[in-house]
């Protein structure tokens, strides 16, 4: 039985026609992935039918023999309440703020109708999409989660009101490997429960061949092959195609040569970061405990470990971007002080790349201002024109052209958006970069380049690298080292070829295992 049918669609952003021609058909319980590389068409295509861009739709798209292309937004709106779930690519700008995830649960749950869920009903959700300490989570606000934890909540709260069909947008990008299979298999479970039809879009053909029974392939707004997940990736017809399945990082691709070490840089130890548990009379939570740790000239050292695991927070204490509890930290010898006691020169040492590019980027100001303001505060010695020269330098050293100034985020591609992340980390002259999770919100063709571009800027700079991420594959092509984190502490520590060929700890055992099967 057919539940969405689209046939020769079409999306237009006021002249320029973006997506041409696209067709596929999901029926009750199965999944339908659109694959393409950033700026491919495909979210377009999955959100424009139900009102969700601000393209126009044209050609047909039918949802339970409803056509949703050119309906009134009072139509749309109640498909939306009723049959569909989405999941967006960018937990963080997608949930509320103030709202606490209990209430953002149940508004979910209750928007076609239904009655109000109790507690446990909601922290019920929440483990079923892999949260622990649920209960206690409905009390959270999303920035104290990671964006692991955040995209779950994403995932519970779109099958809350139990849909028909689910749009699921990069469902997991910010996912470390080991729990992007278990979220994959949440999804594919429901399928089969509920007869969920799922509209799956992906950069990364490697993650959906196990889960989508057909996939249709994009590039600029068209479809250039479409077939069983088989067909697509045991036997490709397309160049691009191809391309896509050899981007996909692995880890027995080829090495990437890394710069050499230097002499001691940073060192970070007995490193602790706790925070207040929400509700009353509640024992503080210990994100991070005991950790210690040092980095070299030069080097690059991965921090790995599942979501959850207190990465994103150890980095942010290390560059002072967050609290820290106890421990100390040095920097060629020499203790740093207190954040509050921080001088320029101190901040500037250390520069944050963020995980979702655009978010990272104040939407209203040009990239000119977004790359220069850090500079008014980190070189404040610095006049108009020198602040100007470093912008431009900044820019090239990213390989994006002078004009670049003059745009807006809105403009950017997220692969370009990112570079421009890059050229405001850049811009002080940082002797470390911290990189936290920085391509896992990139198509693979793009984060490749990033990848490269971050690699010649080491080599050239002799920069420092504190690498966030869940990808081993990644850590490998650029990192000397590995730090596994598991609960909060380092449980384990080596070279990254060391690691990935022995691991000794349970924790590093299953990145390895899930890395391996992707």
């Amino acid at each position: 039985m057919s539940l969405y049918a689209v046939q020769s669609l079409g999306v237009c952003i006021g002249e320029a026609p973006l997506v041409d021609g696209v067709s596929f058909e999901i029926a009750v319980g199965q999944c339908v992935a659109l694959v393409g590389e950033s700026g491919s068409g495909k979210s377009l295509t999955c959100l424009t039918p139900f009102g969700l861009s601000p393209g126009v739709a044209s050609g047909s798209a039918r949802l339970l023999g409803t056509q949703l292309c050119g309906a009134p937004e009072n139509g749309l709106r109640k498909v939306r309440a009723n049959d569909i779930g989405f999941i967006f690519q960018q937990p963080l700008t997608s949930l509320t703020p103030h709202l606490k995830i209990g209430a953002q649960l149940c508004e979910a749950a209750q928007q076609s109708g239904g009655p109000r869920p109790s507690r446990s009903e909601l922290a019920a959700m929440l483990a079923r999409v892999g949260i622990d300490n649920a209960d206690e989570r409905l009390d959270t606000y999303p920035h104290r989660l990671s964006g692991g934890q955040r995209q779950r909540v994403m995932i519970a709260a779109a099958t809350a009101h139990r849909p028909k069909l689910l749009v699921a947008d990069e469902p997991t990008t910010a996912l470390d490997a080991s729990l992007r299979h278990e979220i994959m298999a949440l999804i594919d479970a429901m399928r089969v429960e509920q007869g969920l039809g799922v509209l799956l879009v992906s950069h990364d053909l490697a993650n959906v061949a196990a889960h989508a029974d057909h996939i249709v392939v994009m590039q600029q707004g068209r479809v250039v092959e479409s077939g069983t997940a088989h067909q697509i990736t045991r036997q490709p017809t397309q160049p691009y195609t191809k391309a896509l399945i050899a981007a996909a990082p692995r880890l027995d691709s080829p090495r990437n040569d890394l710069c050499r070490v230097g002499g001691s840089l940073l060192e970070a130890r007995g490193i602790s970061v706790t925070y207040p548990r929400p509700g009353w009379r509640r024992r503080r939570f210990v994100a991070v405990e005991a950790v210690s740790l040092d980095v070299a000239e030069g080097e690059a050292l991965a921090l790995i470990g599942e979501s959850g695991s207190g990465k994103s927070t150890l980095g942010r204490a290390i560059a002072r971007l967050g609290p820290m509890t106890a421990g100390e930290i040095c920097w060629r010898g020499t203790r740093q002080p207190a954040r509050q006691a921080m001088q320029p020169d101190d901040r500037r040492l250390i520069q944050p790349v963020f995980q979702d590019p655009l978010a990272s980027l104040d939407p209203l100001w040009s990239v000119g201002d977004i790359i220069g303001e850090p500079l008014k505060h980190l070189l404040p010695k610095l006049d108009r024109s020198q602040r100007s020269a470093r912008i431009a330098a900044a820019l090239d050293d990213v390989e994006l052209p002078p004009d670049f100034a003059n745009r807006t985020p809105r403009s950017l591609s997220g692969g370009q958006a990112q570079r421009v992340a890059i050229a405001r980390a850049l811009a002080a002259g940082p002797q470390m970069l911290l990189l936290d999770e920085a391509t896992s919100a990139l198509d693979v063709l793009i984060a490749g380049q990033i990848l490269a571009l971050l690699a010649r800027l080491q080599a050239e700079r002799q920069l420092s690298i504190l690498c966030i991420t869940h990808d081993l594959a990644l850590a490998r092509q650029l990192c000397h080292r590995v730090a596994v984190l598991d609960r909060g502490r380092i449980v384990e520590t080596g070279l990254t070829d060391t690691i990935i060929a022995d691991p000794q700890h349970p924790a590093t055992q299953r990145l390895v295992t899930a890395s391996r099967e992707r």
